[in-house]
């Protein structure tokens, strides 16, 4: 009795090792399966093509860090909140766009006058993010969308501290010393009229 008692326990053991095995394997190859059927696509859009006269004379690197703390109020009965703590590190770039630039030359005299520039501006601000300590209501989640106007609205942040910051004058010293250069070298005298200089 006590061998057949055994041999039932060793046909169950067997069998368990058995099917684990059998399904450790089987389970590789569905998962190599599916790693082979992977399949990727890309669509890329070209829209549009613009030619442009922008010089990026100044660049500036920024961290936020973005607090985000909303509370709705659902008829009075109840609160929920959503938080969101969000670090952006940002290179803001800041110069010029020389469509605007207004000029004239004088070829008897070699003298190219400046009468007016816009002032330095932001050209592009490249982000970089990180969430953390997200929490959202139950009732009030937090969509796609809300994500998304998180990150402008940080985005929209760093490119006004830039603008307050020394990078637009760095920007019109290096403006100044870039022209001067380069009429120089083609042997031409640079003259920028006093509204030009208050411009820049």
């Amino acid at each position: 009795m006590i061998d057949f008692a055994v041999f039932v326990v060793a046909l169950g053991v067997g069998s368990i090792a058995a099917w684990q095995v059998f399904h450790w394997i089987y389970g590789k190859k569905l998962l190599s399966d599916k790693k082979e059927n992977i399949r990727v696509e890309a669509n890329i859009l070209l829209e549009k093509i613009e030619q442009v006269f922008k010089v990026v004379l100044a660049e500036g690197y920024f961290t936020e860090i973005y607090d985000h703390n909303a509370k709705k109020d659902f008829w009075g009965l109840f609160k929920t909140t959503n938080k969101a703590l969000i670090i952006v590190k940002a290179k803001v770039s800041v110069g010029y766009d020389f469509s605007k630039m207004k000029f004239r030359r004088d070829a008897d005299t070699r003298r190219l006058i400046i009468e007016g520039f816009a002032p330095a501006e932001v050209l592009a601000v490249d982000t970089d993010y990180k969430f953390y300590d997200i929490n959202q209501g139950f009732v009030n989640p937090m969509k796609h969308e809300d994500y998304n106007a998180l990150l402008a609205e940080a985005k929209a942040m760093i490119k006004t501290k830039a603008e307050g910051s020394d990078l637009p004058v760095i920007a019109a010293n290096q403006l100044q010393l870039m022209m001067r250069q380069l009429a120089s070298s083609m042997k031409w005298e640079l003259e920028m009229l006093p509204e030009a200089k208050e411009e820049i």
